[in-house]
C-alpha cells in the first residue's frame, strides 16, 4: 500500500488550469443567481403556502429537519463519489445536472402541489391529505436538493481554474447570490394575484413558479457549459492519460490530507513514469469510500480543517438563528404586533405590516452581500482571508445585538445591511480557506501523510457545507424551544449575536492565518 502510495505521490505533478476569462467565471457564477433566487421565494412563500394546505403546526419543526439530516449523513458521500466520477461529461456536473433536477422538481411540488391536487381529487379530506404530502415532499426535496448542489458547484470551480481565478469565482459566486436573493425577494413582495400574467397562469403560487422555473432552468443550463471539465481517465495506460489536462484532474482529485507530489514534474517525465508503472494509478482509481471510512476520514482531518468546520457551523448558527426568525421579529418586536390576535384586528394587521417590512429588510441583506462581495477584494490585501473572516463575524454580532437591544424599523432597516456582510463572508471566505489550504499542501516539499486514503477536493467542499446542515438541525432542534421558554422572539436576534461573537474568539484563536 505504501508503495502504490509512493507511485501516485510521483504521478501526480502539479499542472495548474489555465487562466478564466471574465466572461467564463461569471457565466460560471450565475447558477448562484438563480439557487438563491429560488431560494427567496420558498422563503417568502414556504410559511402561507404550508398554511394554506392545512399543516399541523406540530409538524412544522419536522419539515425543517428532514433535509438537513439527510445532507448531513449523505452529503460528504456524494462529495467523495463525485472525486471518483468517470463520468465523459466530468466529474461534478453530472451530479450538479441531478440536484438541479431535483430543484426543480420540489419547487414545483411545493408551489403546483395544492392546485394539481385540486384538479385531480374531488374528495375534501382526501384532498387536504394529499396536498400536504405533495407540499411538504416539495419542500423537503428542494431543500435538499439546493443544499446540496453547493459543493458540488464549489468543487467544480475549484477543479477547473487556476489559484487566482478560484478567488476571482468565489467573488463572483456571492456576487450573484446577493443579486438573486434581492431580485427573489422583490418578485415575492409583488402582488401577482391581480396581475395579467396571475389572471392567465392561474394564481399568484403559479407566476412566481414560472418566474422561479424559468430563471433556475436557465442560470442552470449556462453554468452547465460555462467552463469545460476533463473526464476522469478510465484506462491509465492510454496516451490521453498522460496529457497535462488528464493528470491535472488526476492531481486535483487527490489533493487534500492525502499524498501528494510536491516536486513539479515536465509533461514528458510524467509520460515516462506512466509508461514504466502504469498500474500506479490503480488503487486510489478503484478505491471504494465506504460511509464508515467517510467518517474516519473526517475525524482525522488535519487541524486547521477541523477548525474551519467548527468556525463555519459557528457561523451559519448565528446567521439562521437570525433569518429563520426576522420577519417574525419584525412583526411581534419591533412593530409590536400579535400574530395570535384575530385575523380582522388591528394587532394582526400591525404584526403583517412587520412581517412586510422584514422581507424588505431581507431585500436589504441580499443587495449588501452583494455590494459587499466586490468591496472584500479591496480589502484582502489590508488585512487578510482571515481577518475578513473575523470582521465578517464581528459586524454581523454587533449588528444583531443592537437590533435586540434597541428594537427601531429605522435603525433595523439599516442595520439588515450587517446580515449581507455575514452572508458574503460564509460563502466566500471558508472555500478561500480550503484553496489556500490545499495550495499550501502542493507547494511543500516532502510527502504529507503517503499512507492516508485521500481526500478530493470534493469531499472538502462537502464536508464544509455539511455544517450548513447541522447548524439548521441545532437551530431547528432547539430554538423554538429556547423562544417558549423566554416568552420572546427576541432572545432569536440575541442568540445570532452570542454565537457569532463567540465565533469571532473562535477565529482568532484557531483559524490558521494565510498569507
Amino acid at each position: 500500500a505504501a508503495a502504490a502510495s509512493g507511485h501516485e505521490s510521483a504521478v501526480f505533478g502539479i499542472v495548474e488550469p489555465p487562466r478564466r476569462s471574465r466572461g467564463r467565471l461569471i457565466l460560471h457564477s450565475l447558477v448562484m443567481f438563480g439557487r438563491e433566487f429560488c431560494y427567496a421565494v420558498e422563503a417568502a412563500f414556504v410559511t402561507p403556502v404550508l398554511l394554506s394546505v392545512g399543516l399541523p403546526r406540530s409538524l412544522y419543526s419536522l419539515v425543517w429537519l428532514i433535509s438537513p439530516i439527510l445532507g448531513f449523513l449523505l452529503q460528504p458521500v456524494i462529495g467523495s463519489a463525485s472525486d471518483y466520477c468517470r463520468s465523459p461529461w466530468g466529474r461534478r456536473r453530472p451530479y450538479i445536472l441531478v440536484l438541479g433536477i431535483m430543484m426543480l422538481i420540489g419547487i414545483s411540488m411545493f408551489l403546483n402541489g395544492d392546485a394539481f391536487i385540486s384538479a385531480l381529487v374531488s374528495d375534501r379530506s382526501l384532498k387536504s391529505i394529499w396536498a400536504i404530502v405533495v407540499v411538504m415532499f416539495g419542500v423537503v426535496l428542494f431543500d435538499f436538493a439546493a443544499d446540496f448542489i453547493d459543493g458540488p458547484i464549489k468543487a467544480y470551480l475549484f477543479d477547473v481554474c487556476s489559484h487566482s481565478d478560484k478567488e476571482r469565482g468565489l467573488h463572483y459566486h456571492a456576487l450573484f447570490t446577493g443579486l438573486g436573493g434581492a431580485c427573489g425577494y422583490l418578485v415575492g413582495a409583488m402582488d401577482w394575484g391581480h396581475s395579467v400574467l396571475g389572471r392567465l397562469l392561474g394564481s399568484e403560487y403559479q407566476v412566481i413558479y414560472f418566474f422561479s422555473a424559468l430563471t433556475w432552468g436557465f442560470f442552470l443550463t449556462v453554468h452547465l457549459f460555462s467552463i469545460p471539465e476533463q473526464p476522469l481517465c478510465k484506462d491509465p495506460s492510454v496516451s490521453d492519460c498522460s496529457s497535462p489536462s488528464a493528470l491535472r484532474l488526476l492531481g486535483s482529485q487527490s489533493n487534500g490530507y492525502g499524498a501528494l507530489s510536491k516536486e513539479p514534474s515536465s509533461t514528458s517525465n510524467v509520460t515516462a513514469r506512466l509508461q514504466i508503472d502504469p498500474g500506479s494509478l490503480l488503487p486510489q482509481e478503484q478505491k471504494k469510500m465506504t460511509f464508515r471510512s467517510l467518517m474516519k476520514a473526517i475525524i482525522h482531518m488535519p487541524n486547521h480543517y477541523r477548525c474551519l468546520c467548527i468556525s463555519h457551523l459557528l457561523g451559519w448558527a448565528a446567521f439562521l438563528c437570525n433569518m429563520l426568525f426576522f420577519t417574525d421579529f419584525m412583526g411581534q418586536i419591533v412593530y409590536k404586533g400579535n400574530p395570535y390576535a384575530e385575523h380582522n384586528s388591528t394587532a394582526y394587521a400591525t404584526y403583517e405590516r412587520g412581517v412586510e417590512v422584514g422581507c424588505w429588510g431581507l431585500c436589504i441583506n441580499a443587495v449588501s452581500s452583494a455590494l459587499y462581495s466586490y468591496v472584500q477584494r479591496f480589502l484582502l490585501p489590508y488585512i487578510g482571508l482571515k481577518g475578513l473572516y473575523f470582521m465578517g463575524y464581528f459586524v454581523f454580532g454587533m449588528g444583531t445585538s443592537l437590533i435586540g437591544l434597541f428594537p427601531d424599523v429605522i435603525a433595523t432597516l439599516i442595520l439588515c445591511s450587517v446580515f449581507g456582510v455575514m452572508s458574503s463572508t460564509l460563502y466566500t471566505i471558508p472555500f478561500n480557506l480550503i484553496a489556500e489550504y490545499q495550495r499550501e499542501e502542493e507547494e511543500q516539499p516532502k510527502l504529507q501523510g503517503g499512507n492516508k486514503s485521500p481526500r478530493g477536493t470534493g469531499m472538502d467542499c462537502a464536508t464544509l457545507t455539511c455544517m450548513v446542515q447541522l447548524a439548521q438541525i441545532i437551530v431547528g432542534a432547539g430554538l423554538g424551544g429556547l423562544v417558549i421558554a423566554a416568552g420572546s422572539v427576541i432572545v432569536v436576534v440575541l442568540s445570532a449575536s452570542a454565537m457569532s461573537l463567540i465565533g469571532c474568539i473562535f477565529i482568532a484563536l484557531f483559524i490558521r492565518y494565510v498569507e
